[in-house]
């Protein structure tokens, strides 16, 4: 039986593009680099900031890396929650979730405090059972670290979780803490993409994938 359903946020729940292209561009401007184009920013959106960095710069320097991320935090503290947005309905399918008894959480590549303000911004706390953040983990997703704190902290097993998300990334995290795993083609990621997953549904948007979560019932 179901208990649990755990989201991404970027390109899953909402957008922040915006802030993050502008947290990207200021970061590498400071350490000498050309801005991205935007296609190459959105690839990045759900990789750690680290990755994010190699990927945008093909550069392994690990010193420069930590000094890109504090420079994209330090733009984000300021551009980055009046950027983002919620996807439209998702508020509401996060309340009748709720409703239903489900419970909620969110597992992110974002920082814990920034997701809360995001929430706080669209006044859905209250929604939102646990934040697992990228200052919450030693090691970022892929690795299952901040899925299976939750479950723990949830106090389910594996098998009554559902983990969404838009992204490879999102599918190997699921696919190493062994839960079930379901897409949104909200991101930059494909059906096609998600072929070598096991994903029990793809769906185009959260409000499908609230329509597959009540076959389930």
């Amino acid at each position: 039986m179901l208990k649990a359903i755990i989201f991404d946020f970027d390109y899953t729940l909402g957008d922040s593009t915006n802030g993050i292209a502008l947290s990207i561009n200021y970061a590498l401007e400071k350490l000498g680099y050309a801005t991205p184009n935007i296609v190459d920013v959105k690839k990045t959106i759900g990789l750690s900031l680290t990755e994010t960095y190699f990927t945008l710069t093909s550069n392994d320097n690990l010193y420069e890396a930590e000094q890109f991320a504090e420079l994209f935090k330090e733009k984000a503290d300021s551009v980055m929650v009046a950027n983002t947005k919620l996807y439209t309905g998702v508020k509401s399918i996060l309340q009748k979730l709720k409703a239903k008894g489900y419970m909620i959480a969110i597992v992110t590549t974002k920082f814990h405090y920034r997701i809360e303000q995001i929430l706080n911004k669209f006044n859905a706390n209250e929604l939102v059972d646990i934040i697992v953040g990228a200052d919450d983990v030693k090691t970022e997703k892929p690795n299952p670290e901040g899925l299976l704190s939750v479950i723990e902290d949830l106090g389910a097993a594996n098998e009554e979780i559902l983990y969404v998300g838009d992204s490879l990334v999102d599918a190997k995290t699921a696919e190493n803490a062994n839960v079930k795993f379901v897409a949104v083609l909200t991101g930059t990621t494909t059906r096609d993409d998600f072929k070598d997953y096991n994903s029990m549904y793809i769906g185009k948007n959260i409000s499908d994938v609230y329509k597959y979560v009540l076959t389930l019932e």
